[in-house]
């Protein structure tokens, strides 16, 4: 039986826009292309969600990468309010299925700039019953030390469990630890597949 739900947080409660936020900041699709490969479409992007690096070794590791626009990446990055943002639903779910007697938690990768910028888009945690954000324990997911963490910090069996998330490899690294789990394409999917789980 199912008596909790753990939240992904990026594309799932908040829009984690990032080729949106470039092209805000009046980049052009081939320079946007460019600064993602160097960054957020790199292995170095990771680390900072797993809060080992500053923000200083993060950018140094970009700019090696591509030092040719390294006043693009610094443009991009030292200030990133906007790359994460709100999705108005967020907080009505969480409500609602704290109404119905789940426990609603998140579990996500998640820098610590990105808390400290785009804090605004995080109005919802107060309505949880706690979670992970990667930063402050330094495991990111796939890891299972992330998902056991979560379990063993509030008490929780992975047989009760759902996990939602859009990444795939993330749903499934949760399915082998035992929880269910769904691979989140929209609210009304995911609804859909949480109702299949019994969750009413």
């Amino acid at each position: 039986m199912i008596r909790n739900i753990i939240f992904d947080i990026g594309n799932v409660l908040t829009d984690f826009r990032w080729k949106e936020f470039l092209r805000d900041k009046g980049f052009d699709d081939a320079m946007i292309e460019r600064i993602a490969k160097a960054s957020v479409m790199s292995p170095f992007w990771k680390e900072f969600d797993r809060g080992e690096w500053d923000d200083e070794k993060l950018m140094a590791e970009f700019i090696k990468l591509d030092p040719e626009i390294e006043g693009e990446l610094h443009r991009a990055y030292d200030d990133i309010k906007g790359m994460v943002t709100k999705r108005e639903y967020a907080i009505p779910w969480i409500q609602e299925l704290k109404g119905k007697d789940y426990g609603v938690y998140y579990l996500s990768n998640f820098s610590h700039k990105a808390y400290v910028d785009c804090a605004d888009s995080l109005d919802f945690i107060p309505y949880t019953d706690g979670g992970i954000l990667s930063y402050r324990d330094r495991v990111i997911k796939p890891g299972k030390e992330i998902y056991e963490l979560l379990l063993s910090r509030y008490g929780l069996k992975a047989e009760e469990c759902v996990f939602l998330d859009d990444t795939a490899e993330n749903v499934e690294a949760a399915r082998q630890l035992g929880f269910a789990g769904i691979v989140f394409r929209t609210k009304e999917q995911a609804e859909e597949e949480l109702e299949a789980l019994g969750v009413k």
